[in-house]
């Protein structure tokens, strides 16, 4: 998916560093030339700061992906999650994340959400992310409840599997 942005700031590097922010952060572009979560504004002086460059550069890339139509519908129409891997542990909930060997290889959720479900575990979130978009993707997966260790022993075992981490 990035790949498909990224070619559009292949000779603007800062605009390209603005542009993967809003993308990850799931921030809109509306006009006239505005960022936004939801109904709320954000600054390109925030915007700025955080990716250290001048806030000329942000409404640059503004203007740029509103110009274009591809990256004009993929922007406005991005959205922000709630993720509560981070707040799991408040709620009585457990948090796995697992790091594939190949995030693009078919198959790894299906095979891993099969051993979560026989194990009586309900499934509350599920994230990706992205291969193209992440480093080092990961599939984080909140349950209701506590994971059994020996879970974790199976899901390590599974092939493709280079790390599992219970939090």
């Amino acid at each position: 998916m990035w790949s498909r942005i990224a070619k559009y700031f292949i000779n603007y590097p800062a605009r390209a560093r603005v542009a993967r922010l809003l993308f990850e952060r799931g921030f809109q572009v509306k006009e006239p030339y505005r960022v936004v979560s939801g109904n709320i504004e954000i600054p390109h002086t925030q915007i700025a700061k955080e990716v250290g460059v001048d806030r000329r550069v942000v409404r640059e890339t503004v203007e740029m992906i509103l110009a274009n139509e591809e990256l004009r519908k993929i922007f406005e129409n991005l959205r922000q999650v709630c993720l509560l891997s981070e707040v799991a542990r408040y709620l009585n909930m457990d948090t796995i994340v697992i790091v594939p060997e190949d995030a693009k290889k078919p198959g790894i959720v299906s095979e891993i959400t099969l051993r979560i479900s026989k194990k009586g575990l309900s499934i509350r979130q599920l994230f990706a992310e992205d291969p193209e978009a992440s480093e080092e993707p990961k599939l984080i997966i909140v349950v209701d409840g506590r994971v059994p260790p020996d879970l974790i022993s199976e899901l390590r075992q599974m092939p493709g599997i280079a790390r599992v981490i219970l939090q």
